[in-house]
């Protein structure tokens, strides 16, 4: 099990763990960790937007650094057939990390999908369970047991 499953947003037992070490160190910690506990979904996709619009600011310089250091520039290997075939590789290379990073997004996502499929399952489960135990026909009585 990785890191990202064992802390993930939720009320997990690390979650709590934490939350609490959080408030015993410096209360500021226990706060940032309840708020992760309670938003943390909603900032998954932000930080995939977030890394994305680094990526498409930072991949054009890492590019163009990349093809100046590499046959392009004053720093090439002086062999213009062997920079052409190396640019080539770094770009396929470049492109093979996007798709892995996209299947990883997309899996992640699934991933989702299934833990809120069984979180969805088990509710439905224990709320069937309840109310088998639970008479159906009877209306709990407020005023019973008010000394009235």
């Amino acid at each position: 099990m990785n890191n990202a499953a064992l802390i993930r947003p939720g009320w997990t037992p690390a979650t709590i763990a934490l939350m609490i070490i959080g408030f015993m160190l410096f209360w500021p910690l226990g706060l940032a960790m309840l708020a992760y506990i309670v938003w943390g979904n909603r900032f998954g996709g932000f930080k995939h937007e977030m890394n994305n619009a680094a990526e498409n600011v930072c991949g054009a310089w890492r590019r163009n650094r990349r093809s100046q250091r590499f046959g392009r520039g004053p720093f090439g290997t002086g062999n213009v057939a062997f920079d052409e075939w190396r640019e080539k590789e770094l770009e396929r290379l470049d492109e093979e990390r996007r798709k892995l990073e996209e299947m990883r997004a997309e899996f992640e996502t699934y991933a989702q999908e299934l833990r809120r499929a069984k979180d969805r399952e088990e509710f439905d489960r224990f709320m069937a369970d309840r109310n088998a135990r639970k008479p159906s026909g009877s209306v709990p009585d407020v005023n019973k047991g008010n000394g009235e």
